[in-house]
């Protein structure tokens, strides 16, 4: 399965067209993705009935947030519901361990839909610690490229990582995703969900035919 981070409208508009099973809606690649727009999901959902899974990320940066930030990620899952299909978040500690308690008040807070906990797992110094305090929590998908720079790099360990613990939680492998390297990904991780941002030049808009090469790439599931 197969799901493009999108940082504009246009983008997941184009991206949902050529094929991709799931949309992660966010703003600001340069920064690596915040919490975009309450207009933007209310038109892109007006455009597509496919999934949006919503960034909640209220800064660039690490991932040990204030009070008040916090508070702005509780306000923003509660805006967004009408329109997402699920949301997409983390929050870690001083010592860059999952904050359980925070993360725990966010997924009760969406209420029954789904939440991923995303890359600040590359950043928790011990993973396997992290993914059952995950599942405590009620995450119900991890985004990952196991702790390395690129989802390559970290191929091994996600691979790891799904033979441990793929069958209570799901895991998506993220970080550099081309659609000359996802059937080899797909190979070696057994992993169900492949996550890319189909950009091929620079700048912010999605590459349409890239995004049917990793459909096509994954074949028919």
């Amino acid at each position: 399965m197969l799901e493009i981070a999108c940082f504009n409208v246009p983008s997941a508009m184009e991206a949902a067209e050529a094929g991709a099973d799931r949309i992660e809606l966010c703003a600001d690649y340069a920064a690596g993705g915040v919490t975009p727009s309450l207009d933007a999901i209310t038109e892109l959902r007006k455009a597509t009935t496919k999934p949006i899974n919503v960034m909640i990320r209220p800064r660039p940066g690490d991932f040990v947030y204030t009070s008040l930030q916090f508070y702005q990620m509780k306000l923003d899952i509660l805006n967004f519901k009408p329109s997402a299909s699920g949301f997409v978040f983390g929050i870690l500690d001083a010592e860059n361990r999952v904050d359980e308690a925070r993360n725990r008040e966010l997924v009760e807070m969406a209420a029954g839909f789904p939440c991923t906990f995303h890359r600040a797992f590359d950043s928790v110094p011990d993973q396997g610690e992290a993914v059952e305090s995950l599942i405590r929590c009620g995450f119900t998908s991890i985004l990952t490229s196991g702790g390395q720079p690129n989802a390559v790099a970290g191929a091994g360990h996600v691979a790891q990582l799904q033979k441990d613990f793929g069958d209570r939680i799901t895991f998506i492998i993220g970080g550099g995703i081309r659609s000359t390297n996802v059937a080899a990904l797909r190979q070696q991780t057994q992993v169900p969900w492949y996550h890319s941002a189909a950009l091929t030049q620079p700048g912010e808009e999605v590459d349409k035919d890239e995004v049917s090469r990793l459909q096509s790439a994954l074949g028919s599931e």
